[in-house]
């Protein structure tokens, strides 16, 4: 099995012995070996992920939140987790963001996305201009461009930010919370090639077994996870 896979923890992530690690990575890998089938990870960059399953690079992706969009381009697993947005910022806050309106209120802030991921259409619905909204291939060029006050800040999922944080303990950084209000928590899933409905069973299947079990719970609380995020899911 074919895994694609980011640099982004905790979800997916490469530690220093270069073995791959991250709550995505090694719930993928528990599939494979559920279902006999060896885990080949393969290392790419978010704007490849879903071109790559159309064209046949890999079998399966990363979590990723699911949208009526994606779901004409790909298909999807039962949900792996679900997730709040938040904004990574220069540490103290000191323009007091707390969150994409207050982004768009300040005239002279620029925000940073990660190219084709959701949080660029949330900011839009939110009123940042699209000039204010600046692009980045990769979460550590996207958390840099904040250290340098190149934007003045930077959206994502909260959970990768403090995965982020959690890898770089001496970044001036800090994490705001999007409020509910601004973007509901939504589900993420790993993506499938579409029409391999064969596949996307067993998968679920797996999922099932799975998900809330005592092993689960261990190694998403290892990545940060808490018992109430699992709950969420089941």
């Amino acid at each position: 099995m074919r895994f694609a896979f980011l640099q982004e923890p905790p979800f997916c992530f490469t530690d220093p012995s270069g073995a791959l690690n991250g709550c995505d990575a090694k719930l993928a890998e528990k599939v494979c070996a559920l279902l006999a089938e060896a885990f080949a990870p393969v290392a790419t960059e978010f704007a490849e992920l879903l071109p790559g399953l159309v064209d046949g690079r890999w079998d399966m992706t990363t979590g990723l939140f699911v949208s009526e969009e994606r779901r004409m381009l790909v298909d999807f697993t039962r949900p792996i987790w679900i997730l709040a947005d938040g904004l990574l910022v220069a540490k103290g806050n000191p323009r007091t963001f707390d969150g994409y309106r207050s982004v768009a209120d300040d005239q002279a802030a620029l925000i940073g996305i990660i190219s084709g991921q959701i949080q660029h259409q949330t900011a839009l619905q939110n009123g940042v201009p699209p000039a204010r909204i600046k692009v980045f291939a990769t979460q550590a060029e996207a958390a840099a461009a904040v250290a340098a006050g190149a934007v003045h800040a930077y959206a994502s999922v909260a959970m990768a930010h403090r995965g982020y944080l959690g890898r770089h303990p001496d970044a001036t950084l800090t994490v705001i919370d999007v409020p509910a209000a601004e973007k509901q928590p939504a589900a993420g899933a790993f993506a499938l090639a579409k029409g391999n409905v064969a596949l996307r069973r067993r998968i679920d299947s797996c999922l099932g077994d799975v998900l809330g079990s005592s092993w689960h719970r261990e190694m998403m609380g290892e990545h940060g996870f808490s018992g109430a995020d699992i709950d969420r899911l089941l």
